[in-house]
């Protein structure tokens, strides 16, 4: 394919919700002005970075700010009324209807992330009754929009956003699916599984939560005393009480408090566990080639001259049959940008609180600079040197050279 792009670089986006999607649509606006985002082949994106990722393979990033600023915490997950809560969850998921009105339906979307140069890879959290048992399953869905029914990866777009403190889960194509932030909120693993990719550009999201309102306890409290000459309204204002002590102590008002924290623990632990691992694994890399170079030149230093050609094959054969869980003979340059929402984070929790646009064009602004300053500031990080059996110049690389190639299938 002569003058075709060398798609050789992987875009990584983590789940972030409102603040996050804000900022890494800044992210994406910063990358695609880079000489970086010609050679983007893939994209992969959890919840938020599904979303915006979504967006960014159609190079649709100027209809994804207009649509953020004009959207509402409502028009995300609308708040169910008291008597709902108990069986349909805090809030009516809304995105999927927003999203079809102002953006394009499942089977709209899908359609044109198949057609997409680049390819979108969204994850999932398979919560499907599974009778059998658990212990062959690790409950990730992996979705790819150059091999996935379109209609199935729009579904798999929203089912990876919809955050499961909030709403029920989204069956895709048979598959009971939710927020994907549970078992993959940093895909970065896939990225360095994926053997074309060359080089990763990433965005980190990382949160700051404000302090739990339980202003409502003390409401409901306050709306309720007058009854409290009936006893069960006089137990509910015991345990509105306890409530209240409980939050004044810093523990979970109440039993959903407990849930998002948990999820916040889960999520958080498992993005540090993904870049750590990522840490360790270059480490090992460049340590594995240092220790291969020394051994080498020793052993053809202390062997006569006439048995080195012959010891060199052995060596090179020796290293060549290691087996690790990585491949220890391929480093991946990596640039991670790690970006909180700081004093404009809007209110994570979708509560009637508005989403003022200047706000919003902070947090995107501040997504732009962050990535700004990385890219100077690490530029030498994304220049990939030639390698022995790396194709050549003019020569696509990427998920449309030679197949469409990358990490799993679509399904647990």
């Amino acid at each position: 394919m002569p003058g075709a792009a060398i798609r050789d670089v992987a875009v990584v986006l983590s789940g972030g919700g409102i603040n996050g999607v804000l900022l890494e649509l800044g992210f994406l606006e910063r990358l695609r002005k880079s000489p970086v985002w010609p050679r983007v082949g893939w994209i992969y994106g959890t919840s938020a970075g599904a979303l915006a990722g979504a967006m960014a393979a159609q190079d649709r990033l100027d209809e994804l700010e207009t649509f953020l600023l004009s959207l509402r915490a409502e028009d995300v997950f609308q708040p169910r009324r008291l008597w709902q809560l108990p069986l349909g969850g805090l809030h009516d998921y809304a995105l999927p209807k927003t999203m079809a009105e102002r953006i394009g339906d499942a089977a709209e979307l899908g359609s044109a992330l198949a057609a997409s140069e680049i390819e979108l890879v969204v994850f999932a959290t398979d919560v499907s009754e599974h009778t059998g048992g658990d212990g062959s399953r690790h409950f990730e869905l992996v979705y790819r929009s150059h091999t996935t029914q379109p209609e199935t990866m729009g579904r798999a777009i929203l089912a990876s956003a919809a955050v499961s403190a909030l709403v029920l889960p989204v069956r895709v194509d048979g598959v009971i699916a939710t927020d994907g932030s549970w078992v993959r909120n940093f895909p970065l693993e896939h990225a360095y599984r994926n053997p074309n990719v060359q080089a990763i550009v990433a965005f980190r999201y990382i949160a700051s939560y404000r302090p739990s309102d339980v202003a409502f306890v003390q409401r409901m409290r306050e709306r309720l005393d007058r009854f409290r000459a009936v006893p069960p309204i006089r137990a509910l204002l015991a345990e509105l009480r306890l409530a209240e002590e409980r939050a004044g102590r810093g523990e979970p008002a109440h039993y959903p408090e407990l849930i998002v924290r948990l999820m916040r623990v889960a999520i958080a632990r498992n993005t540090v566990l993904e870049e750590r691992l990522a840490d360790e694994r270059e480490t090992s890399v460049l340590e594995l080639q240092r220790l291969r170079e020394e051994i080498v030149t020793a052993a053809l230093d202390a062997a006569p001259r006439r048995r080195r050609p012959q010891l060199r094959a052995e060596l090179d054969e020796l290293f060549a049959s290691a087996r690790f869980p990585f491949r220890h003979d391929r480093h991946v340059p990596c640039l991670i940008v790690r970006g909180t929402p700081g004093e404009d984070g809007l209110d994570p929790s979708f509560r009637a609180e508005p989403w003022p646009e200047e706000r919003k064009r902070a947090l995107i602004e501040r997504g732009y600079h962050l990535a700004d300053e990385e890219l100077a500031r690490s530029a030498d990080v994304l220049t990939v040197s030639e390698r022995e059996g790396r194709q050549g110049p003019g020569q696509a690389v990427g998920p449309r050279a030679g197949g469409r190639s990358g990490p799993g299938e679509a399904g647990a």
